[in-house]
């Protein structure tokens, strides 16, 4: 039997998506997104916020940088992707990001109006409408 490496978070973005365009026209977005529990010690609420590495690609990420700002909530589903890299004193380092394979919004209405300067009749869409193309192979260039 394989694995599962699924995973589904909903939390506010803690910055806005940065995107990059990688050599090849591949585009692809990161952000910091926060998920936060409470619970009860000693009869006093305590909050635990943590905080997530987001990774998009592609179509997806181009989707998010066009609707994505600090602040807003969103279910994100997707996968768990550990990277290493050389630091600048040649140390090894590892890195966990959660590969995003689709999001929603999630919020009220005004939420996902467009401001008026737009005119664009865009949907947020899941990678799976990107189907078409390939998965990036290799470490990531950041």
């Amino acid at each position: 039997m394989s694995g599962i490496n699924k995973v589904i978070l909903v939390g506010h973005l803690g910055k806005d998506p940065e995107v990059r365009h990688l050599d090849g026209g591949v585009t692809v977005a990161s952000f910091p997104l926060a998920t936060s529990e409470t619970y009860n010690k000693d009869g006093k609420r305590i909050e635990q916020t943590e905080w997530h590495n987001i990774v998009l690609w592609r179509g997806l990420a181009e989707v998010a940088s066009k609707y994505l700002q600090k602040g807003k909530l969103v279910y994100i589903e997707g996968k768990l992707r550990t990277r290493s890299f050389e630091d600048r004193e040649k140390i090894k380092k590892y890195v966990t990001e959660v590969v995003a394979e689709n999001f929603t919004i999630l919020g009220r209405k005004s939420d996902f109006e467009q401001t008026p300067a737009s005119h664009e009749n865009t949907t947020p869409k899941s990678e799976n409408d990107y189907a078409d193309q390939d998965d990036p192979s290799g470490d990531l260039p950041f």
